[in-house]
């Protein structure tokens, strides 16, 4: 199997160098191209077509944000992981909104790194879960949407699936919390997906958050309204 494509977008060359590093001790790894601002991230990725792109919000000439939603725009795109620190609660939202498919803290471990990298690599999503703390929070402050009729599709135990989802827990965890086996939950994520129309997990936070099904800080119950 070919070792998955990873292109480093940072400002900052020694981090660029210190994610190589990392990412290249794994034989499933390879970094095909390095990007020192958000155009010239762009371009690597049309002309490399790498699986994965690690992606710095602040970068000169075009932010991680907009080349996040150029590469998002075209045929095929990568899987894209926003790396971040946590006093950028603005842009996490919009990132979640542009698509990305994970977020990453520049100080998580290495292990975290190549996790991650491989977990977007597969076709899912990842939220770190102090990052994700930080995003429930943007949402927060969001004016209280009107629920769209696209959520009427969905059954309630999908719903229950939705809402948990929105919270962050894995398949495991939601299965303990609806006593259902973990096929089953991961069935019902698939159908929750196809029914809105949604790529992976992060666009399903989204979708929850912005539609008005979840709000932060509020409980769970199942079946709940």
């Amino acid at each position: 199997m070919s070792p998955i494509k990873v292109v480093v977008a940072d400002d900052q060359k020694m981090v660029r160098a210190g994610l190589r590093m990392v990412i290249e001790t794994e034989p499933d790894m390879a970094v095909v191209g390095e990007a020192g601002d958000g155009v010239e991230a762009v371009a690597l990725a049309r002309r490399l077509r790498p699986d994965v792109v690690l992606m710095d919000i602040a970068m000169p000439r075009q932010d991680g944000l907009a080349a996040t939603r150029a590469l998002l725009a075209t045929p095929s795109p990568p899987r894209i992981v926003v790396l971040t620190t946590f006093d950028t609660d603005e842009n996490l939202y919009n990132a979640l909104r542009a698509g990305a498919s994970g977020f990453l803290l520049k100080v998580s471990s290495p292990e975290h790194l190549l996790s991650a990298i491989r977990v977007v690599a597969s076709g899912e999503a990842l939220l770190d879960p102090a990052v994700t703390t930080r995003v429930i929070a943007a949402f927060a402050g969001q004016p209280g949407p009107r629920p769209p009729a696209a959520l009427a599709e969905l059954t309630g135990r999908e719903a229950d699936v939705l809402r948990l989802m929105a919270r962050g827990q894995s398949n495991a965890e939601i299965a303990a919390a609806l006593t259902l086996g973990e096929a089953t939950v991961k069935t019902h994520v698939a159908r929750v997906l196809m029914k809105l129309g949604l790529r992976d997990r992060v666009q399903a936070v989204v979708y929850a958050y912005e539609s008005g099904l979840v709000r932060a800080g509020s409980g769970f119950s199942p079946g709940q309204p």
